[in-house]
């Protein structure tokens, strides 16, 4: 349904940094980078027909995370999960929730970890059995 997911980065190298760790455990490589006719640098992780972005801002403000939301990523294993966890916060994430593990709902049972990235957007590794 989604072809790309883009965020705002106010320091687009650590940035680069942080997702190039952390969306690694997906298998996601090295991304793309293009800088615009605005002189304004994007990163694209392109990775199983999907594309996440982060951004300098282009209208020159500071970038802030959406109050509210949450960027979900698929993860194999529930090993997956908690290393996308670990990961994320040994490069300057902060873990927020409860620790990675396993989560009843009424959508079945997932295992999920949430953490917030350097620009305190929340993202979520999630594996679903079966």
């Amino acid at each position: 349904m989604l072809n790309h997911v883009m965020i705002g980065a106010s320091d687009i190298e650590k940035s680069k940094a942080f997702y190039t760790a952390v969306l690694g455990v997906l298998g996601a490589g090295e991304p793309v980078t293009h800088v615009n006719d605005t002189g304004h640098t994007r990163l694209f992780f392109i990775h199983d027909g999907s594309t996440f972005s982060v951004s300098e801002p282009i209208n020159g403000k500071p970038a802030n995370a959406a109050n509210g939301s949450t960027i979900g990523f698929i993860c194999s294993s529930p090993e997956q999960v908690k290393e996308f966890h670990d990961v994320a916060v040994a490069n300057g994430g902060t873990s927020v929730e409860d620790p990675p593990g396993l989560r009843e709902s009424n959508m079945g049972p997932m295992h999920l970890c949430y953490f917030l990235d350097p620009d305190g957007h929340k993202i979520c590794g999630i594996h679903r059995p079966g």
